[in-house]
């Protein structure tokens, strides 16, 4: 049966139409006003030529309109990237040229930086095209196999690579999810990732499939509104990262806001630390905490069942519904329960490749134990215990998480080499009981140079995103080296 992602909307919109979809900023979207709006925008693609396959980018913060884009753009076949707005210039141009964007919807204030790139990319003003009369786009001719988004994540070379993924990934992951979530209509699910990240993107595609009600906030960088707003809107499911559970439990107590109403938190990106989940479930007694671990390529590996949280400590469980994990030796052979291996994962959530790197792709999927079939080799390091629950150990490569984004060090490398204050630079990551992983950059200045800690975050300030923006820095005179001369990052976290 063809299921496609926008048809969730569709039927969400005949089932209970004037159903809260969406609140942002104390605005409200009812699932038929949503479903009408991407109709509109639909129509304008496809009135501007865009065709089923071409590639169209959003490059907003957290909103409605956002929202509205992403489902207009795949009801008229065409494939959407949501992109940082925090990006910077030359990044974002690396990634409309890749895989060959053909339109841009963003708001009046980033006009200015799109033209700058490509003024033809620019799209009418949204708030024109869902003003237009009501009008229902052509059938695209669509199939589950047809792409549905790229999502674009840090890869070890430093450019990044753009994440395939169909229609089937999608809604596959998002019915597993709501299904070991015990997702329904009822619940109110806060949403203060930016949707650029995949986590924070399925809150808005499983609230279209379930027909709950998303809580969109910009970010979570005023955590008092924030939890006021779980209060005011009965908030029952609250997705984080480690970075948001440790802000809270820095809050604590928390005065004069309840919120009891939250049934579930998940988290991902990192390890939630144990000592933090036992104060979340004194500061939360009545909400479920599920330990997850994900990839971009695959969205979700595992989840960690609540009521195991406290006797499996420290593991992220296993497999979602309707995928297979396995680990593997370096030979490529599975490995019994009680091994430590290479991660392994079959299913409907594994990406189609990565856009334009065959090469790469060819590193990530390979063909498993069924003639044909691929699966995906992450490269990423498990223990597992008897009875087979999944310890994470590590990554096969330096790429780590910071504040739940990507951070490839060779792209923060990059920058410092280019001063002309700085001679050598090495970044690792360091764990940090805020942020999970924390950016530590090693360097050294130039013969006669005057360097300063602070001058090295203002130069990475000026050319990265801030989660890029080493938290540590330390300045060396030489950095170690193997035989061969490569920098040896060996010990330097």
């Amino acid at each position: 049966m063809r299921i496609l992602v926008h048809d969730f909307l569709k039927a969400a919109a005949q089932r209970c139409p004037g159903k809260t979809a969406l609140i942002c900023q104390d605005a409200t979207c009812t699932f038929e006003a949503l479903d009408a709006a991407s109709d509109r925008v639909a129509c304008q693609l496809q009135r501007d030529g865009i065709v089923r396959g071409d590639r169209v980018a959003i490059f907003w913060n957290n909103s409605i309109e956002l929202v509205i884009a992403t489902f207009g753009i795949l009801k008229a076949g065409a494939v959407f990237l949501v992109l940082n707005p925090g990006l910077k210039k030359d990044k974002l141009a690396y990634i409309l040229h890749d895989c060959g964007v053909r339109a841009v919807f963003t708001p009046p204030a980033s006009e200015n930086m799109i033209a700058g790139i490509n003024a033809d990319l620019l799209l009418p003003k949204l708030s024109e095209i869902v003003a237009q009369p009501h009008a229902v786009p052509a059938d695209p001719g669509l199939i589950d196999e047809d792409l549905c988004t790229i999502i674009y994540t840090s890869g070890s070379t430093g450019q990044p690579k753009g994440v395939m993924l169909t229609h089937r990934n999608m809604a596959n992951t998002a019915w597993a999810i709501s299904t070991y979530l015990e997702n329904t209509p009822d619940d109110v699910i806060l949403c203060a990732l930016p949707l650029s990240f995949d986590y924070g993107l399925y809150q808005v595609i499983t609230g279209a499939r379930v027909g709950f009600t998303v809580l969109l906030e910009a970010s979570f960088a005023f955590p008092f509104q924030v939890l006021k707003d779980v209060q005011k809107w009965r908030v029952t499911g609250f997705p984080g990262v480690p970075t948001i559970f440790a802000t809270i439990l820095q809050m604590t107590p928390i005065e004069g806001v309840d919120l009891s109403t939250i049934r579930y938190l998940t988290n991902t990106a990192a390890v939630l630390p144990h000592s933090h989940i036992l104060r979340l479930q004194e500061l939360l007694p009545g909400a479920k905490i599920f330990s997850m671990y994900g990839l971009t390529e695959c969205t979700r590996v595992c989840y960690l069942d609540p009521a195991l949280i406290n006797e499996k400590v420290g593991s992220v469980g296993k497999a979602m519904p309707n995928s297979e994990i396995y680990l593997v030796d370096d030979n490529g052979n599975r490995l019994p329960n009680g091994s430590t291996g290479k991660l392994v994962l079959r299913g409907a959530n594994v990406m189609r490749g990565y856009w334009g790197k065959p090469a790469e792709t060819a590193r990530l999927l390979r063909e498993g134990e069924i003639p044909g079939e691929m699966v995906m080799h992450s490269g990423d390091v498990f223990r597992t215990d008897e009875e087979g629950f999944l310890y994470f150990q590590g990554r096969n490569d330096d790429i780590f998480k910071c504040k739940g984004e990507k951070v490839s060090p060779r792209e923060i490398e990059d920058v410092l080499h280019a001063s002309p204050l700085i001679a050598e630079a090495a970044v690792v990551g360091t764990p940090d009981p805020i942020d999970g992983m924390a950016v530590k950059a090693v360097v050294v200045p130039r013969p006669g140079a005057t360097l300063t800690e602070q001058d090295v975050r203002k130069i990475c300030r000026a050319q990265l995103e801030s989660h890029l923006v080493p938290k540590f820095v330390e300045i060396r005179n030489e950095l170690p080296k193997t035989d061969s001369g490569k920098v040896k990052k060996t010990g330097l976290a």
